[in-house]
């Protein structure tokens, strides 16, 4: 195989960044996939020069980013990181024809349509609707959001924030969480609950409400205590998280119609699946007053696959998402 045959995809989040080669002439599968920490690199192009030092001598002729932060023009400013760059830049830096980035959960919802059964787990809720449009969500450094609506034969993304929309109490107990949270934030989105960084803040206050004492603890730290259960506190703070990202899917659900089913990505809920699956996630999901009805047959199915994204990212280099996020190419392209 020559170098032009194939494409480079990455998948960048807050925390992470994973690559991968696609060899153009294949069946799409990805080959030499690397994860590297964001932190170890002071700038994006220098992540794409480490991975493609693990690959070399192959260079690939083309490559598409799925990318943790809104992508609405050439500079971009990661969300939960300190990389900013140019498209335009960063495609001549890298010697690349054409150079390619899209929204993160843009890219998990192109994916959705190429997932088998074997790729998720489903949690209640009946059979998904053909041809109806699905929606895609998941917590991980962030609260990615997205969807993929139905268009003759092909599916078509919505590309949005929805993370950072606020979000409303439902109980009595969320309400002490966000009044504290309002202490030093006057907004107060899904994500500021429903994310890594959500979950270790609501711990925090907990801990204060509770006992008095000022605690600040890692995401994985709390996720530790919680499913071990030596920790009352990190049970409520996680048995939290998992209801109100039911509400917030439930939404997200009656928002776009989701009939098709609604798909949780993110790097959290697979690694606390079996807690999840227990928790007040589903009956939060269903509990929209006179939309339960409607909310009960939607199956929600959480994706438990590596790199779904790096699968998006790839459909978004076919020609019919051209106008898809950010596309920089070389003149003679």
């Amino acid at each position: 195989m020559t170098a032009e045959s194939f494409s480079l995809v990455a998948d960048i989040g807050g925390t992470n960044a994973r690559f991968a080669l696609i060899d153009d002439r294949g069946d799409g599968t990805a080959l030499e996939p690397h994860s590297l920490v964001c932190a170890d690199y002071p700038t994006i192009v220098d992540a794409f020069e480490a991975y493609l030092e693990l690959v070399a001598p192959r260079r690939p002729r083309r490559a598409s980013v799925s990318l943790a932060s809104p992508v609405t023009g050439d500079r971009l400013a990661m969300t939960n990181h300190n990389w900013r760059f140019s498209v335009a830049e960063t495609r001549a830096a890298l010697g690349l024809p054409l150079f390619k980035v899209i929204n993160d959960f843009t890219a998990l919802a192109l994916a959705l349509p190429l997932l088998g059964e074997s790729q998720y787990r489903q949690l209640g809720g009946g059979q998904a609707v053909s041809g109806e449009a699905r929606a895609v969500l998941g917590p991980g450094t962030g609260l990615g959001v997205s969807g993929l609506v139905p268009a003759g034969d092909h599916w078509v993304p919505i590309v949005g924030e929805g993370g950072h929309a606020t979000y409303g109490p439902v109980t009595a107990r969320e309400a002490q969480i966000i009044d504290a949270m309002r202490v030093d934030h006057d907004h107060v989105s899904a994500e500021a609950l429903v994310s890594g960084p959500g979950l270790a803040r609501c711990y925090e206050i907990l801990t204060r409400l509770e006992r008095g004492e000022e605690v600040s603890l890692e995401p994985r730290e709390v996720t530790r205590l919680a499913l071990d259960g030596s920790c009352e506190l990190a049970v409520e703070a996680l048995s939290i998280f998992c209801s109100v990202f039911g509400t917030v899917a439930g939404n997200l659900a009656l928002t776009l119609g989701a009939r098709g089913g609604v798909y949780i990505g993110g790097g959290i809920v697979p690694g606390i699946i079996d807690f999840f699956a227990n928790s007040g996630f589903r009956d939060r999901f269903d509990s929209h007053g006179r939309m339960r009805a409607y909310l009960q047959p939607i199956p929600v199915y959480v994706i438990d696959t590596a790199y779904p994204a790096l699968i998006g990212a790839r459909v978004a280099l076919e020609e019919y998402y051209d106008a898809v996020g950010v596309t920089d190419r070389a003149a003679s392209d």
